[in-house]
């Protein structure tokens, strides 16, 4: 059955900071830049609505090891690098390997549903600085 997505007002102008961001923003980015474009929705209709965009996969949620979430309008399979140094959030448009991914599944006897890895290490501006 095909779940019908109801876009309100609100939740299309989230939608469309999500997709316009090139930063994986935070709930609290996206208030921010919500206001900027004119908008001052709740923080409660902020967050229930990044959480209903990610229930029906408009969005994706990261949790990359920060106490903050991150969004990404990008909901196909793909790998995200963290820098150590300033934050930044970058994509990895690499396949993991079947090969490797069934190895972890025999290792571990789990069943792996989304596989996704999150690299660290310093990008090449902070790298630049030191």
């Amino acid at each position: 059955m095909v779940q019908k997505i109801n876009l309100t007002v609100q939740r299309r102008a989230i939608l469309e900071v999500v997709k316009d961001s090139e930063d994986h923003p935070t709930a609290a980015d996206i208030i921010h830049r919500l206001r900027e474009r004119g908008f001052n929705f709740a923080y409660g209709t902020v967050y229930n609505s990044l959480r209903y965009l990610t229930d029906v996969e408009l969005i994706r949620e990261l949790k990359l090891g920060e106490a903050v979430s991150r969004y990404d309008a990008r909901t196909e399979e793909h790998q995200h690098i963290v820098c150590t140094v300033c934050g930044k959030v970058d994509e990895v448009l690499v396949d993991i390997p079947q090969e490797w991914l069934d190895k972890v599944c025999e290792q571990t006897n789990y069943s792996i549903h989304h596989p996704h890895i999150v690299m660290e290490g310093v990008c090449g501006q902070c790298t630049t600085k030191q």
